[in-house]
């Protein structure tokens, strides 16, 4: 488009902005305003930028009107300076356009007063060269902006959703859409591995995200998401697509692998049989849409034992140990199943480990057995030292639950005397031996940490124990501040990646097997205590009594 003068045939002026908000799908006010903006412009650079020029073009007739505009000011009016509040700069004094002093405009006419405006019709001009380029660059620019705008808020809310497009190019892997009303880049990551498209192929891909950037609106694809397939099977499977099923977790291994949780609200539809369809037709249907991925369709369960046993299909389980603290699971396995469970390179453990949330610790029953001969004898071993019991006794507290010493030392003493074969007066004489066989250890703690200079305060600290501060010593960390001078992963250890491995750096406090939110506290504890940091304020207890008050109180109040 091009301005080449406001004397141009007004009926054109508007068709030519019809045009326009119809192609880049835009109001036509918004080209209407950029038109004006630009012809302002070109009047400035005709008649000078110190005159405050406007210009209106009627909507309906496409009559076009320049005006100057003059406004009367006090004489001692100062226009800018001042602090950015963003940059913090110093703004300058910068008096606008179209500004009168009072002194000034009293000898043009002596009715003028502080705040009276002035009108001037200015006559219609033809557009030079350089004011062409000039109000073709601001009309297109505005019209670029409202188009993005456009784009955006078309877009954003369509987050989830497949759309269909055109590859329009291909730049280094990463494929551009044009989506119609709109473009979309899919990323190579987002793409499914050996998939090749050229220029002008149909594709279905699904946005993910939209982000407002100042070069344009982002519209990401993908065919490698989660929610690709979930809103593939929602097409497919009626059921989906109306709620009756729902698909509570996917995970993706793309172009390989997939495994879905599905549930159903009704308990008469089976899930999965529905969403395989007869004779597999509608899950082949998504297959063939995702290049060959095979798809294990699973049943959702609330129970989560139940649901990571489903999730290793086709594997069997026969047993499931939960760290729910740790979210770590620990499954065995008939030994001919190891290899099914796993997967071919670790894929089916992997897909089920995201699929559930849990991290999944695969082992068999002959590794399950021999672990539990070797804790059995490690714990036999070490009550018939601590203790100084003979081999039968130790087995049969190890056999009854007992894992450590302190198990032994803390319990009710009516436990231990209740083990077939023993009486009161063996269980405390057990439960004795237990209690200074660990104030012997805590004393030899207690020596070495002296030994090593470890300062008593840094024992204070809630949660450090008496091993764990000859730890923190031999370690170098030896007083309240230099436990507060710390991260986690100096407690934890970390990961680093040495000549294109990656190696595990041990942490102080390794042998304890902290998780990083107790060892953030260790550390929050140790600033809290060196004033670093304000200690949180301490919510009131509120009694038995004062809950069921309160409870009354609203109750009264509802009522």
């Amino acid at each position: 488009m091009s301005v080449t003068g406001i004397s141009a045939n007004r009926l054109e002026l508007l068709q030519i902005a019809e045009a326009v908000a119809r192609e880049k799908a835009i109001d036509k006010e918004i080209v209407i305003e950029a038109i004006e903006e630009a012809i302002q412009k070109g009047a400035r650079a005709r008649y000078g930028a110190e005159h405050d020029i406007r210009v209106h073009i009627d909507p309906k007739t496409g009559e076009t009107t320049i005006k100057r505009v003059v406004t009367v000011v006090a004489d001692d009016a100062v226009f800018g300076g001042g602090i950015d509040e963003e940059t913090g700069e110093e703004l300058p004094f910068e008096e606008p356009p179209g500004i009168l002093r009072l002194a000034e405009a009293k000898r043009r006419d002596k009715t003028a007063e502080i705040g009276s405006v002035y009108e001037e019709l200015l006559p219609p001009f033809e557009f030079g060269r350089v004011q062409t380029q000039m109000a073709r660059q601001v009309v297109m620019g505005k019209v670029r902006d409202a188009e993005r705008e456009r784009q955006y808020e078309e877009y954003k809310d369509r987050v989830g959703e497949i759309v269909n497009g055109t590859v329009k190019r291909v730049e280094y892997g990463n494929v551009v859409v044009d989506l119609g009303r709109g473009e979309g880049i899919m990323r190579r990551d987002q793409s499914i591995p050996r998939e090749n498209f050229n220029i002008g192929d149909r594709i279905r891909c699904y946005i993910y995200d939209v982000r407002r950037e100042t070069k344009g609106p982002q519209i990401l694809l993908s065919r490698a998401h989660g929610g690709f397939m979930a809103k593939l099977f929602a097409q497919e499977v009626p059921e989906v697509y109306d709620g009756v099923i729902e698909i509570r977790a996917v995970a993706r291994d793309p172009g390989s692998r997939a495994k879905m949780a599905v549930i159903s609200n009704d308990s008469s539809i089976d899930p999965v049989g529905a969403c395989v369809g007869m004779r597999g037709s509608r899950v082949q249907a998504v297959v063939a849409e995702l290049q060959g991925e095979k798809i294990d369709i699973i049943q959702w369960s609330q129970d989560e034992a139940t649901f990571i046993v489903n999730a290793l299909a086709p594997a069997e389980v026969s047993k499931v140990v939960m760290d729910e603290e740790d979210e770590r699971v620990e499954v065995v396995v008939p030994d001919e199943q190891l290899s099914l469970a796993i997967g071919r390179r670790g894929q089916n453990v992997r897909l089920a480990s995201q699929l559930t949330g849990w991290q999944i610790d695969i082992m068999t029953e002959s590794q399950e057995s021999e672990r539990r001969q070797r804790e059995f004898a490690e714990r036999t071993a070490l009550f018939q030292e601590a203790l100084d019991v003979d081999e039968v006794i130790a087995q049969l507290l190890v056999t009854e639950g007992f894992a450590s010493v302190e198990d032994v030392a803390y319990v009710d003493v009516s436990e231990i005397a209740s083990i077939e074969g023993f009486d009161e007066d063996t269980g405390e004489e057990i439960q004795t031996r237990a209690r200074e066989y660990l104030d012997k250890e805590a004393a030899e703690y207690d020596a070495k940490r002296r030994e090593l200079g470890v300062e008593d305060g840094l024992l204070e600290i809630e949660g450090i124990t008496l091993p764990m501060a000859v730890a923190l010593g031999e370690g170098d960390v030896k007083s309240v501040e230099d436990l507060a001078g710390l991260v986690p992963d100096d407690l934890r250890g970390w990961f680093e990646t040495k000549n294109g491995e990656r190696v595990r750096e041990a942490g102080i406090l390794e042998a304890f097997n902290l998780d990083p939110q107790d060892a953030e506290l260790l550390i929050m504890r140790a600033r809290i205590v060196m004033g670093w940091v304000e200690a949180p304020p301490e919510e009131p207890e509120v009694s038995d009594e004062g809950y069921a008050e309160a409870e009354a109180v609203g109750e009264a109040q509802d009522a």
